[in-house]
């Protein structure tokens, strides 16, 4: 039939039966004689029938009720950005019944995380989507999503031993061997490099730790693990001595750092620090596009900053969901996204970008 749309209609005539019973064939359901069932599929076969799920989601007028688990973007500005995907993909899928209900929780307090959870697992939604910040906590909520046949998709922290539906975002493994290579390039002589989390439980946070560990990783594979001398460093801002007072007794203990890696996206905190003391021969690459990264970025503290496309996390998560319980498309289990890298030369391209 070339390249026109082959209807249940045209099956029909050709097969010399009804179109319900070509319907009945098709979606396996009532009883129909094996002799005309198989008749009707090789036809469809014949005709390449696809059938038409963007009209069919239409017609059924059923709503899809998604829960996204987010943190707040009040308190770290971060997740502004998966927010914005998320409201974007709402918006575009809403004629199809997607309907999306927000779970905001603290990223910086577990407690808030179980409590919004809690939230989730009693709304008797069709699917979530899930920034799984808190590893432990998280654990025992995919076991009963998995339970109770609750499809989930995870952003922005890959914990694959839950075999979600799917993960969206980037391999940050090789986020830190990229953070590694920019830092060696920027500095060949012998050196040390320092991996810093901020304000961050990395014991309960996979994802820093496959950055830290590709960051060493790099080093290693280039036969620089003895040139370079490695350091990790947990600045919080809640200990005794301020953050600037940290980074002072630590490059008090090791004059010779010539770089840090920033692995979220607090690396305006040291790029301040940095200009206050005028310390222009320290290299630091980071996270995120917010804006005061930015800031840092184009005065030139900020060397690097690795672009984790946290919009396009919320944006493809919700369109995962929807491709699953909607369209019936397999989903891949992993989405990674780009690892980019901006310079304040190339900024202007990704900030006039819509994803």
């Amino acid at each position: 039939m070339g390249n026109q749309i082959v209807r249940i209609k045209d099956i029909a005539e050709k097969a010399n039966v009804s179109t319900g019973t070509v319907d009945r064939v098709l979606h396996n359901r009532g009883r129909v004689a094996e002799e005309v069932r198989e008749r009707v599929l090789k036809i469809a076969e014949e005709l390449n029938y696809t059938p038409n799920i963007i009209a069919r989601a239409l017609v059924t007028n059923k709503i899809y009720n998604i829960a996204a688990l987010i943190p707040d973007p009040a308190v770290d500005r971060y997740w502004q950005a998966p927010q914005t995907g998320v409201e974007k993909a709402e918006k575009e899928l809403h004629q199809y019944g997607i309907r999306v209900t927000r779970y905001i929780f603290d990223p910086f307090d577990a407690n808030s995380f179980v409590k919004e959870a809690d939230k989730v697992s009693e709304s008797n939604c069709n699917g979530v989507l899930i920034a799984p910040i808190f590893y432990r906590q998280s654990l025992s909520y995919f076991s009963k999503w998995k339970r109770d046949g609750i499809p989930f998709v995870l952003f922005n922290t890959h914990i694959p031993a839950c075999e979600p539906l799917m993960y969206i975002g980037q391999d940050s493994y090789q986020s830190g061997v990229l953070a590694g290579k920019l830092l060696h390039f920027g500095y060949k002589g012998k050196a040390t490099f320092v991996v810093a989390h901020i304000d961050e439980d990395i014991q309960n946070s996979t994802h820093l730790i496959h950055k830290e560990q590709g960051f060493v990783d790099y080093f290693a594979a280039q036969g620089l693990d003895k040139l370079m001398h490695l350091l990790q460093t947990d600045l919080q801002s809640k200990q005794q001595q301020t953050i600037p007072q940290q980074l002072d007794e630590l490059l008090k203990a090791n004059p010779d750092i010539k770089g840090i890696f920033v692995t979220n996206s607090k690396a305006s905190v040291v790029a301040e620090y940095l200009f206050q003391q005028g310390l222009q021969h320290v290299n630091l690459v980071g996270y995120d596009l917010i804006e005061k990264n930015l800031h840092y970025l184009n005065s030139g503290q900020i060397d690097f900053l690795i672009n984790q496309n946290p919009k396009g996390q919320g944006y493809w998560g919700i369109h995962g969901l929807a491709d699953h319980l909607i369209f019936k498309k397999k989903n891949n289990p992993i989405k990674y996204l780009p690892l980019d890298i901006i310079t304040k030369e190339n900024l202007h391209y990704y900030i006039e970008a819509d994803m």
